[in-house]
């Protein structure tokens, strides 16, 4: 084969990075009119957002669960199944499904339902989740925090391969010649560990072989990048090939024209967000607007600021991690739909086509990490 034809199959071999999107369906007052919106047209905005990302040509939408009332979406396969019904191709995932207080029987009959109405479409970011609201109201301990994560995990991922199974293990009753139905379009319904910092559970994803969505909400990427390591390293040790181990880094993220109308449009509402919404009630969040504006610099991941700034540090970043997925969350503290709706398409229409051509220059294609 000619060098022409080398590059074609490398070119064909190597998937496109991914870009996505994801809501958490926060319902905050907007700082600048006072009022809030009500739940039922929030739900319509994160399908409006989904429906626009998709036609725009963004390949993931994501969304997460919170069981409080200052957020709409508690039972993500309900919102996603409605979403699949007015998209055509972009994925669609939990992020993440709080996977420590669900029974992962219900999680995969859910998303395997999900996958034959969107056409072999859906995706699980399962995590322990931040906010420990759904502990009590469905009767778990915080004490079983961890051990309740690893055995729904293993669980999942078990289900994922069996459609009739035998299992026991300490927190749920044991399945016993158990049909697991339905199953999805797709061979195995594609599976993601989302973590924040921990190295153990960034191992624990290396081992399994399955992805991990890194969310890194603020300050200086560079502390997370033994996780990307560690969770190479753990794939390699189990035998799981490299192309098999993918990363998404997540964040916060808002785009416009310039970065100074960026920052401020921006700003107001992250202040809102950070101070409304917190896994710890009653602790204020304080950041002047010139320090903000320093949380948006280019070795910083809060994603805020023009097209070529936030091609500038996806750039960076890739350059850490390797990774081959970025998503943002663009729609918190009340923004206004169209200034969402006008960061989607900036997103889809400067950024991803940018970054795509960059990266394709790479020797090794997206995946190769400095």
């Amino acid at each position: 084969m000619n060098n022409q034809g080398n590059a074609q199959a490398n070119e064909a071999t190597v998937p496109e990075f991914e870009f996505g999107i994801y809501t958490l369906g926060d319902i905050v007052t907007d700082c600048h009119t006072g009022q809030r919106i009500s739940p039922r047209q929030r739900l319509n905005e994160v399908i409006a957002a989904a429906k626009l990302a998709d036609e725009a040509g963004l390949d993931v939408f994501g969304v997460g669960e919170h069981h409080r009332l200052d957020f709409v979406i508690s039972s993500v396969p309900v919102v996603l199944a409605a979403i699949a019904q007015v998209t055509r191709r972009i994925k669609l995932t939990s992020a993440t499904t709080v996977l420590s207080t669900i029974d992962p029987v219900r999680v995969f009959e859910d998303f395997a339902t999900l996958d034959l109405l969107s056409d072999g479409r859906a995706e699980i970011i399962a995590g322990r989740g931040a906010f420990l609201e759904s502990f009590p109201l469905f009767g778990y301990e915080l004490e079983d925090y961890k051990q309740l994560f690893s055995e729904n995990l293993d669980l999942l991922l078990t289900l994922n391969q069996h459609e009739v199974m035998n299992w026991q293990g300490k927190f749920r009753s044991p399945l016993h010649n158990a049909e697991i139905a339905p199953r999805p379009l797709q061979q195995k319904l594609p599976l993601w560990v989302g973590i924040g910092g921990s190295a153990e559970s960034a191992e624990k994803a290396g081992s399994l072989g399955i992805g991990m969505a890194i969310a890194i909400l603020s300050g200086s990427p560079e502390p997370f990048q033994n996780l990307a390591g560690t969770y190479r390293r753990s794939g390699a040790a189990a035998g799981h090939a490299p192309e098999d181990l993918k990363i998404a880094i997540t964040s916060h993220g808002y785009i416009a024209k310039t970065s100074q109308q960026a920052l401020d449009e921006y700003y107001p509402y992250y202040y809102s967000y950070r101070n409304a919404i917190s896994p710890k009630p009653g602790q204020e969040y304080r950041v002047s607007r010139s320090e903000f504006g320093r949380f948006t610099s280019p070795d910083n991941t809060l994603a805020v600021g023009s097209p070529q700034q936030i091609i500038e540090k996806i750039l960076y970043q890739h350059e850490l991690f390797g990774h081959h997925r970025f998503m943002t969350q663009l729609d918190i503290g009340g923004l206004p739909y169209a200034k969402v709706a006008a960061a989607i398409e900036l997103l889809a229409t400067e950024v991803a086509p940018v970054v795509r051509r960059e990266l394709a220059k790479k020797p090794g294609g997206i995946s190769s990490a400095q």
